[in-house]
């Protein structure tokens, strides 16, 4: 590594026992960087469709062979969805009410692309009939390929070796491509390449499970074109009430030293397109499809069929070996900066490096789309996007990819509109509100105590654009877009809250009634303290820019007072709100309550409840579960890491006592948090044992439901527990602090964060702790309380130190 800066610094291990954590059972090797199928079963198809799934952040495509599945009923969603591409649908309620959302959007199961079938002779390619002699599947992430090999030995005796592979474009969001190489081993004779474009897809029904797929009703796409021109297809479609035309297309390619046939056929919403050649054995015949999505959503619907005639023209061009170097090459830059090591625990560095792939998969990187719960795997939670992007996944692309992270900023700006639209639907008469789950900017949740009631999205949306701007510090964006929307929603806070005397103090404090913080176990509550505190961040900083844009940009703020009508007495209502913010807080258990009533609720009976009743939410009505003391999720746990400079640290382990006992961790969202602070409070064994639960939750299924999905956020949580948690990032005083652990299983691990417009790697191993600029010209940083300057161009610096025990404040 050329012209790099680094400080050593000596770390001595904790000498703590560590818990010993119950095995989970791997059912895949153990491998640094991609997952492999040595045996396909129909008990796991269904899992390993998302697992092998392939997408760009605009395209994704679950892992279905390309022949389809003809196993078991049950065992396979042949998925293909594109990011921001929805149908909507009024919701009907039963009993109506003022202000409740109206219409659902929801994630479309959209034409399948990928159908390429394979018949030798009169019999059809299906490794579920037959022998398979040999087979191997593979998702590489530092390719980006999706490759399967394997021999087969048909019924009738033929033996043929089929080698695929697959990619989604990084380079180009519209394309993927598949290569598809057959050679017979014992038998000459005529075999068909059968590529395909079927429209005949629908959506998974949620059934009583909301976390599955969609409420649809019916079929969400009318068909209404077909076209053929030489090698090139199309299917167009139109969605019934959101508006949108699709164009679906393929353009095949043969080659073969053989002449071959060319043949059309049209079978209601199929298109295919079918190859005839006759091989001799030993002699490989290969077919290269590239397929690509257009929606009206992007472009004019006039020129839809053209651009994808015109992007598939340019892919054949390229060919598939060059589109794989272009995906590679992505991949490259991105593990550069984004690559997590970790020595001493293999399953752990396969489940780091699966999570960071498939984050980069799933995310939107145009403004004009987010990142969905499920990322483009699945239908669970209708594709909508949460607060979960901006608390959890948000910082994983603040810290590797800097240029997605404000990408994801750019699409609450799109839709600040919307947000000021369902602020007035709630009464409030000025400012914004940002939908609790949403594609295009309304509200879609149906449920609103653990909805619309959870109005610290705001807060979160804001939280994130402070912490971009500590890390960036990108002006640009905060004078065109990021003041206004910390302005905006900042203004709720005032009309939702109110000024109350407090009878056991006398002094008066500003409280916020009926809503619903972190823990969707308890619904409609006064005072949430996440909500509360996180309001108070939010206060504070809108003030503070209000006043920093006064000061240094005095024109773009007069412009900013004027749209918004914004006057100097509704800032100081800011700052006296957030100076009198009622923070619940329990003298006599002297932890901070999770709201008003929390801790005069009977505690749930965990000893007599059935290990098959979790999660409660499928077992119990929300009312039975409201009114105990039970937590799905982190919630004041949450507060204590985002608001970390607030709590001191035998703050932080009173409330962590408590709160971890009446946690189910019902949420893919809980054990990433609880990890990180019992990291910092000094609680290594659990904060391990909390970090193993996140890390592999997908690759081992532990929740039981990732054939639905990945779950993105519990993803981005393994990277914060490795940031924030092991190395012990926070920002303090404007620049990044940092305070070492190494987990005794481990010898290293080493991991990146972009700063400042510098790139800075933090590796810690037995011996020291290291932090090593590889771009940029000088960095400043804490290790504990040590300043330590890095100068770049080569210069070195070694910092001995001891490890040092959590500090009481």
């Amino acid at each position: 590594m050329a012209l790099e800066t680094i400080a050593a610094l000596p770390i001595t291990m904790k000498e703590n026992p560590v818990q010993k954590l119950h095995a989970a059972h791997h059912t895949l090797p153990l491998e640094a960087w991609r997952i492999t199928e040595n045996e396909p079963a129909d008990d796991t198809h269904f899992l390993r469709e998302t697992l092998f799934s392939v997408g760009n952040g605009y395209i994704g495509l679950r892992g279905t062979e390309e022949e389809g599945y003809s196993g078991a009923e049950g065992q396979s969603l042949d998925g293909s969805y594109l990011n921001g591409f929805y149908e909507s649908e009024a919701i009907h309620y039963p009993e109506n009410a003022c202000g409740l959302a109206r219409t659902n959007q929801f994630m479309l199961n959209v034409p399948n692309a990928k159908c390429l079938r394979l018949r030798l002779e009169n019999e059809d390619f299906d490794p579920r009939t037959g022998t398979l002699e040999s087979y191997q599947r593979t998702l590489d992430f530092r390719t980006g390929l999706l490759t399967r090999s394997l021999v087969w030995l048909s019924p009738s005796g033929r033996r043929v070796r089929v080698h695929s592979e697959r990619l989604v474009s990084f380079r180009h969001p519209n394309l993927f491509a598949i290569r598809y190489e057959v050679t017979p081993l014992n038998f000459d004779g005529t075999i068909q390449l059968i590529s395909a474009l079927n429209g005949q897809v629908s959506n998974m029904a949620a059934g009583d499970d909301p976390r599955v797929g969609s409420a649809i009703s019916g079929a969400a796409l009318e068909q209404i074109g077909e076209e053929w021109q030489g090698n090139f297809a199309a299917l167009t479609h139109r969605t019934h009430n959101s508006g949108f035309t699709l164009c679906t297309a393929m353009q095949n390619h043969l080659l073969c030293e053989q002449t071959f046939e060319a043949a059309h056929a049209q079978h209601g919403k199929l298109l295919e397109q079918i190859f005839t050649v006759k091989l001799s054995r030993h002699q490989p015949v290969q077919l290269c499809k590239y397929a690509s999505y257009h929606s009206s959503r992007d472009f004019p619907e006039t020129q839809l069929t053209l651009l994808a005639q015109q992007l598939l023209a340019q892919a054949q061009a390229s060919g598939f070996k060059e589109l794989a170097a272009q995906q590679q090459a992505y991949l490259d830059d991105f593990w550069q900066q984004a690559d997590v090591e970790i020595e001493g625990d293999d399953a752990l560095q396969q489940g780091m490096h699966f999570n960071q792939f498939h984050l980069l998969q799933s995310v939107g990187r145009d403004g004009k789309t987010n990142i969905a719960a499920k990322g483009l795997t699945g239908e669970g939670y209708e594709g909508h996007y949460f607060w979960d992007t901006e608390i959890y996944i948000f910082p994983f692309f603040l810290y590797n990819k800097p240029e997605i992270a404000r990408k994801l900023l750019e699409y609450r700006y799109q839709y600040l509109p919307q947000a000021r639209t369902r602020a007035r639907q709630m009464a409030h008469s000025k400012g914004a509100l940002y939908p609790w789950r949403t594609i295009a900017g309304e509200e879609c949740s149906a449920y609103f105590p653990a909805g619309t009631a959870q109005y610290h999205i705001n807060a979160d949306i804001a939280y994130a654009i402070r912490l971009y701007l500590q890390v960036t510090g990108d002006t640009e964006f905060l004078l065109e877009q990021g003041a206004e929307i910390v302005l905006e929603t900042a203004r709720l806070w005032m009309e939702l809250g109110h000024f109350s005397s407090n009878g056991a103090t006398g002094r008066e404090q500003f409280c916020i009634n009926e809503v619903t913080g972190p823990d969707e176990y308890t619904a409609l509550v006064n005072n949430n303290y996440y909500t509360n505190a996180m309001a108070q961040m939010h206060l504070r900083f809108a003030a503070q820019i209000a006043m920093e844009l006064a000061q240094h940009h005095a024109e773009k703020w007069q412009q900013l007072r004027q749209t918004l009508s914004l006057s100097a007495d509704e800032i100081n209502a800011w700052e006296r709100a957030a100076e009198q913010m009622f923070l619940p807080y329990d003298a006599a258990l002297r932890i901070h309550a999770q709201d008003d009533a929390f801790l005069s609720k009977k505690p749930w009976n965990f000893k007599d409840t059935p290990a098959d009743n979790y999660p409660l939410l499928l077992h119990y009505h929300p009312l039975v579960i409201y009114r105990h003391q039970v937590c799905k999720q982190a919630d004041v746990v949450l507060a204590l890491l985002l608001l970390s400079e607030q709590f001191s640290l035998e703050d932080k382990r009173r409330d962590f006592d408590f709160y971890e006992k009446v946690t189910t961790h019902d949420s893919s969202l809980s054990t990433c948090i609880f990890s990180i602070i019992a990291n910092e409070i000094g609680y290594q064994d659990k904060a391990y044992a909390y970090f193993m639960q996140t890390a592999r939750l997908d690759l081992d299924d532990t929740h039981g439901n990732t054939h639905y999905g990945v779950h993105t956020a519990a993803m981005a949580g393994t990277w914060l527990g490795i940031a924030y948690g092991f190395a012990g990032l926070r920002i303090v005083h404007e620049l990044p602090r940092f305070a070492p652990v190494l987990p005794p299983q481990w010898q290293h691990y080493q991991f990146h964060i972009h700063f400042q417009g510098q790139l800075l790697q933090v590796r810690v191993d037995r011996q020291q702790v290291s932090y090593c600029l590889l771009r940029g010209q000088s960095l400043q940083l804490l290790h504990h309380e040590q300043r330590i300057t890095l100068n770049g161009q080569g210069a070195l610096e070694h910092v001995p130190f001891s490890f040092q025990e959590p500090q009481h404040a």
